[in-house]
């Protein structure tokens, strides 16, 4: 309701099919005043000839605009000349006359001129909002745009160290390019699903869920099972949207390279939620070979998990992997929000 009275008050004054409709409701509205004030005749004090006037002329400067509102303003006091200063009935004019039309003159101009002040002000504060309303969607649209590119762009260069691979014979260039390769990729597709062109913004479930499909798929372990447990209405603060997926896709491939090494089965859980003190806290948990006790993942030769503990930095929090009961391992992100 208050949006609709707000896109009301950005249309006056009014803009009628014919200008002179404007006048004829000036005409009724200094009518029915007229008629108000012959009604309060009898119970008015004398010397207040104009008092239902004023009401009038607000209105029509208020629906209408300058013009109506001083069309308003010379009908009540010709109405109120004539037909309540003395001697009634007539044009007479003398002294008094004179001071109490100019009084009236002056009050009629400043409540004509206010209404129109503030229209107009009131005109360019809409127009200005329609302007800063489609500056933020071009805005809008060009980031999406620059997203969308990007992510073909790494897409591309991922696509190049793939081809560039072919050329390289030793098994370890070859592996360390197969990584790159795989994190350019990796980081396109986050870039187009947290950035849609379509201006869709998937929620973190679904995000989660395509992220860790996405890995599993690349992997090619259909034998591996994902089972997810998000708070509902979590949301990851937008500048730590791509760190928090990068360290999710760090911690499955890790659990899938060593938990799960040689075709062994298994399951990996994701738990995202908030902690009581509002820090944001990922935990993914597999039921793999599990890891040795002590183990330190910013300080071991997994490029992956030195890559997670400087993400997690980067965010002010923490990156843990540590081994979980009964079997398995268990990585742990929390920063705080």
């Amino acid at each position: 309701m208050q949006r609709k009275n707000d896109r009301f008050v950005e249309r006056l004054p009014l803009r009628l099919s014919h200008p002179m409709l404007a006048y004829v409701v000036a005409c009724a509205f200094t009518t029915i005043a007229l008629a108000v004030r012959m009604t309060a005749e009898a119970v008015l004090p004398t010397g207040y000839p104009f008092v239902s006037f004023f009401p009038a002329v607000i209105l029509t400067s208020f629906l209408f605009g300058v013009g109506p509102g001083i069309f308003a303003s010379i009908l009540g006091g010709l109405f109120s000349w004539y037909m309540f200063i003395p001697p009634l009935h007539t044009f007479h004019l003398s002294g008094v006359t004179v001071l109490a039309l100019g009084f009236y003159a002056f009050v009629c101009a400043t409540e004509v001129g206010l209404v129109h002040l503030m229209q107009r002000a009131n005109y360019h504060l809409g127009a200005e909002r329609e302007r800063s309303r489609a500056l933020a969607e071009t805005r809008e649209m060009l980031f999406r745009e620059l997203q969308h590119r990007v992510s073909n762009n790494l897409q591309v260069v991922a696509a190049l160290i793939a081809l560039q691979r072919r050329n390289v014979t030793d098994e370890a260039a070859r592996r360390a390019l197969d990584e790159a390769s795989g994190r350019l990729s990796l980081i396109g597709k986050i870039g187009r699903a947290l950035y849609d062109p379509s201006g869709q913004q998937m929620g973190v479930e679904a995000f989660v869920g395509a992220l860790a499909d996405d890995i599993l798929e690349a992997s090619g372990r259909r034998d591996i099972t994902v089972a997810m447990d998000v708070e509902a209405d979590l949301t990851i603060p937008p500048d730590a949207a791509v760190p928090v997926a990068l360290i999710l896709a760090e911690a499955i491939n890790n659990a899938i390279e060593h938990g799960f090494a040689e075709g062994r089965r298994g399951r990996v859980a994701i738990r995202l939620l908030r902690d009581d003190t509002q820090r944001f806290r990922m935990e993914i948990a597999d039921d793999g070979h599990g890891i040795p006790a002590g183990h330190v993942p910013g300080e071991g030769k997994s490029l992956g998990l030195r890559i997670a503990s400087a993400l997690a930095q980067q965010l002010g929090g923490v990156f843990s992997l540590e081994p979980r009961t009964p079997g398995g391992a268990r990585a742990l992100l929390e920063f705080p929000t």
